[in-house]
C-alpha cells in the first residue's frame, strides 16, 4: 500500500494511508471518515482522536519510524483496500450524472489531450471512498515524478489559454483558513501560485499530488532534539513534491528538511533562501533534519522563502 490510498476497518471507519512502510504488522495511517449518529463525517485530527480513544484505543499508535502519534490498522483488521488507480479507471469508464465524477472525467480528457499519461494517475480523497458531495475537490495522485512535473507545466499552459483557472480570492482564502498558515493569506498565495499543482476546471477545485514508491526502507532509531527555527539556502529541490516533501539546504546545523504536510509541499526551488519552523531530529541515518509536519494540521510549523 502507498499514501494516499484508503482501508477500512471492521468498524466501517474508513483510514487515509501515510506511509508505505507497515510498523508491528500493521498499515500506518489516519481516520478521516466515519458514520457518527447515522450520518458520514469528515474527521479533524481532534475529532478522530477523540473517537477512537472512546471506541478503539487500540487504533492510536506512537510509530517509531515516523516518530509521531497516528493511527495504525492492523493487516488483520482491513476488510477493504480503495486502491487509487483501480479506482480512478472505473470512474472514468463509468456513465454517471454524479457532478462530481462528471468534472474528474472532464479534467481527464483535457489532460490527455496535453499529452498526460493517465495510466500514471490515481483519485484519492472524497471520490476515492465514494464519499464526494456537490462540491467536492478532485484530488489527483501521480505516481511518476516526470509525468508529474509533466503534469504542472500542462496545468500552467491550461491557465494561460483559459482552459482552467486559478483559484479565485474566496477559493484561496478558505484553503489558507482551511491550512491553519502560519503566514499571511498574500504571503500563502504567493507560494500557491507558482507550484502549479492545483486549479480550478468548471467551478471545481482540482490538486495533483506526487507518490513515488520508496527504493529503500526508511530507518528507525532517530532522537527528537526539540523545537528549531533556522533559516537556510535550498541546495536541492529535486524531491519538494514527494511525500514526504524534501529539501536539501546549506546550513552550519542541519542537513535536510523533511516535510510532512501537503501545505508546504513544493514550497522552496533551489538557490532560495527559506525560514523553517519545525521539530529537529537526528534520524536513523545520523543526519541532523528538520520535520515540518510533526502534527497533521503543523501548528507553528512551517517552510517560508525569504524574499
Amino acid at each position: 500500500m502507498l499514501p494516499k490510498d484508503f482501508i477500512a476497518s471492521p468498524e466501517g471507519w474508513l483510514f487515509a494511508v501515510v506511509s508505505e512502510l507497515t510498523e508491528d504488522d500493521k498499515v500506518l495511517c489516519f481516520l478521516r471518515y466515519a458514520p457518527i449518529a447515522g450520518v458520514w463525517c469528515k474527521l479533524d485530527s481532534d475529532s478522530a482522536n477523540r473517537l477512537l480513544a472512546e471506541h478503539s484505543p487500540a487504533y492510536l499508535y506512537q510509530s517509531r519510524l515516523l516518530s509521531a502519534r497516528l493511527h495504525a490498522l492492523p493487516r488483520s483488521r482491513i476488510v477493504e483496500h480503495y486502491s487509487p488507480r483501480r479506482i480512478l479507471q472505473k470512474l472514468l469508464n463509468s456513465p454517471t450524472a454524479d457532478p462530481a465524477i462528471n468534472d474528474l472525467q472532464h479534467l481527464a480528457r483535457v489532460l490527455a489531450e496535453a499529452g498526460v499519461e493517465l495510466a500514471t494517475l490515481g483519485i484519492t480523497g472524497s471520490l476515492l471512498v465514494g464519499m464526494q458531495h456537490h462540491a467536492s475537490d478532485i484530488d489527483l495522485v501521480c505516481y511518476d515524478r516526470a509525468a508529474f512535473h509533466q503534469m504542472r507545466q500542462v496545468v500552467q499552459s491550461l491557465m494561460a489559454e483559459n482552459r482552467c483557472q486559478t483559484l479565485n480570492d474566496g477559493d484561496w482564502l478558505a484553503a489558507w483558513q482551511r491550512r491553519s498558515c502560519d503566514f499571511s493569506l498574500d504571503d500563502y498565495i504567493w507560494h500557491e501560485v507558482r507550484k502549479y499543482n492545483k486549479g480550478m476546471i468548471n467551478g471545481r477545485k482540482f490538486d495533483l499530488s506526487l507518490v513515488v514508491p520508496s527504493d529503500r526502507q526508511q530507518s528507525a532509531g532517530g532522537w527528537k532534539l526539540g523545537a528549531v527555527h533556522i533559516t537556510a539556502d535550498v541546495v536541492d529541490d529535486g524531491y519538494a513534491f514527494d511525500y514526504p516533501a524534501r529539501l536539501d539546504i546549506r546550513h552550519a546545523t542541519f542537513e535536510r528538511v523533511l516535510c510532512f504536510t501537503a501545505t508546504y509541499t513544493g514550497q522552496a526551488h533551489t538557490g532560495e533562501t527559506i525560514a523553517v519552523s519545525g521539530q529537529a531530529e537526528i534520524d536513523g541515518e545520523g543526519r541532523r533534519v528538520v520535520i515540518v509536519g510533526s502534527s497533521r494540521e503543523a501548528m507553528g510549523e512551517y517552510i517560508r522563502v525569504l524574499r
